[in-house]
């Protein structure tokens, strides 16, 4: 009797300990801030992907016969352009962060070392003459 109340009480803490992590409270947690800029990668992305992924059925159902040749060229031309401007959306995005972070994280005032890395460089000469051949025969 003693064994069965034992091994009961073992069964409800093993159930508790596996459902805790469905029965707290998730405050608190997975909170994410959405920026404009955020939202805008996201959209992108997702054209990407769906403009992609229909260039890739179209292409999968060209080959198979279900799409004929005259279909296929009037179908991929939007898909490629959707798919084009989704891709230089992510690159114009990245662009400007990446210029924001590069002006973030310029220093305010530049130490007194500094100033002789700026100087210039000696002038390069006017024509560099090329090295001489050695005879490799080609």
């Amino acid at each position: 009797m003693i064994a069965l109340i034992v091994g009961a009480l073992i069964a409800v803490a093993a159930a508790v300990i596996v459902a805790l992590p469905f029965i707290r409270d998730p405050a608190g947690r997975n909170e994410v801030d959405f920026t404009p800029e955020s939202e805008a990668r996201m959209a992108l992305l997702e054209a990407r992907d769906r403009a992609l992924a229909a260039l890739k059925e179209l292409e999968f159902d060209h080959r198979t016969g279900k799409i004929d040749d005259t279909d296929y060229r009037r179908l991929v031309g939007p898909l490629r352009r959707a798919a084009a401007e989704a891709l230089q959306g992510l690159d114009r995005l990245d662009a400007a962060a990446a210029a924001h972070a590069a002006a973030a994280a310029e220093p305010a005032e530049k130490p007194a070392s500094a100033t002789q890395l700026d100087a210039p460089a000696a002038p390069l000469p006017a024509e560099v003459p090329a090295p001489p051949r050695t005879g490799g025969g080609e």
